[in-house]
């Protein structure tokens, strides 16, 4: 099993609101599917930045990792 293509989005749907999302991407990296959405807006792009990429690290070292060939 091969981890999943992922994109990390930081959106700010109202100002001062800032929201991170982890959507699995297809082969041209068009997001397909929500794998985790932030909680709560943080206060700010990078507080949200570094919430997300923590959230994808997180869920990176869950998957199981392929066995070399």
């Amino acid at each position: 099993m091969t981890h999943p293509s992922m994109q990390l989005l930081v959106e700010e749907p109202v100002p001062g609101a800032f929201v991170w999302t982890l959507a699995e991407t297809d082969a041209r990296g068009r997001p397909t599917k929500v794998a985790r959405r932030a909680p709560e807006p943080a206060d700010s792009y990078e507080a949200a930045l570094a919430a997300g990429t923590h959230a994808l690290n997180v869920l990176m070292r869950a998957q199981p990792v392929p066995a070399p060939a």
